[in-house]
């Protein structure tokens, strides 16, 4: 029995990131002790076509911003996150957003406890913040920052500042480095390859095949050896559509995006950050 009082907010919260339905998300957080991304693996088990867990769903609105140094060795991506489109959509917060990232870069940032201590003009960006955020009237905040270093990095900005991509190669590929850019804005990979995949993300989707695989009548009966086997079959499914290199090509999907990285002069990614507006 749950022991925390589950709000009509944490219910619609995780609606809004699932799709999933009210009662549904009502009786995912209640299992759960109202654990919100327990939740979503709840919703994944009762076999819920819902997202997987990602960093990127907590800044609902405001601008991401992501950029490189002229060089393009370096490349950092900020969300400034604010209340409503309204304030969002507005050119003066685009602006201040883009002024924090041309600090960032300045002050050759790595973290983004290191950006809100940069000055701009007199005052250090959360000072800058709190500013802003009397004159706006709502909560607003840089509430993330990333940042790749490699022998090349492409910057991506999609959908009127709400994504915002970095890409690092091993090698100079401005074509090759926007279209990646862009394939990751789409489709969300979890990491560059399947060897890249965290053994906490692994071992969560394991668990996830193994419980619906449980529940089906067909594999009723089977031992436990056989559904392991079973399930490290689809593991292979889900490194194809889940990571990067795997992925159909988006330009050309009979080609994979390791196809095309090959064609495009041998170009290895090295790693790639992506920030969206949830």
């Amino acid at each position: 029995m749950s022991t925390v009082t589950i709000s009509a907010q944490d219910i619609n919260k995780l609606r809004q990131a699932t799709g999933a339905g009210m009662m549904d998300c009502r009786k995912a957080l209640t299992e759960t002790n109202g654990d919100f991304e327990a939740a979503i693996d709840w919703l994944r088990k009762q076999g819920q076509k819902v997202a997987a867990k990602r960093s990127d769903r907590e800044a609902k609105e405001g601008v991401v911003i992501a950029q490189t140094t002229a060089d393009n060795k370096t490349g950092i991506v900020v969300c400034v996150s604010c209340e409503t489109d309204f304030v969002s959509k507005n050119a003066d917060f685009v602006a201040f957003g883009q002024s924090i990232a041309d600090a960032a870069i300045a002050a050759n940032v790595k973290t983004l406890e290191e950006l809100q201590g940069v000055k701009i003009g007199d005052l250090t960006v959360a000072q800058l913040v709190d500013e802003k955020l009397a004159t706006i009237g709502e909560k607003i905040g840089v509430t993330k920052f990333e940042r790749v270093d490699a022998a090349y990095v492409a910057s991506y900005i999609h959908g009127a500042y709400r994504i915002g991509v970095l890409v690092g190669m091993d090698k100079v590929a401005a074509e090759a480095g926007k279209d990646v850019a862009m394939q990751i804005a789409a489709l969300n990979p979890v990491a560059v390859d399947a060897a890249s995949v965290s053994a906490e993300v692994v071992a969560r989707e394991k668990d996830i095949i193994m419980e619906l695989m449980k529940q089906d009548p067909k594999m009723a009966g089977k031992p436990e050896e056989m559904l392991a086997k079973i399930a490290e079959g689809k593991m292979g499914a889900f490194f194809k559509e889940q990571t990067l290199t795997a992925q159909a090509f988006v330009k050309d999907a009979s080609k994979t995006v390791a196809d095309y990285l090959k064609e495009s002069g041998d170009v290895k990614v090295t790693e790639f950050k992506r920030v969206a507006l949830g």
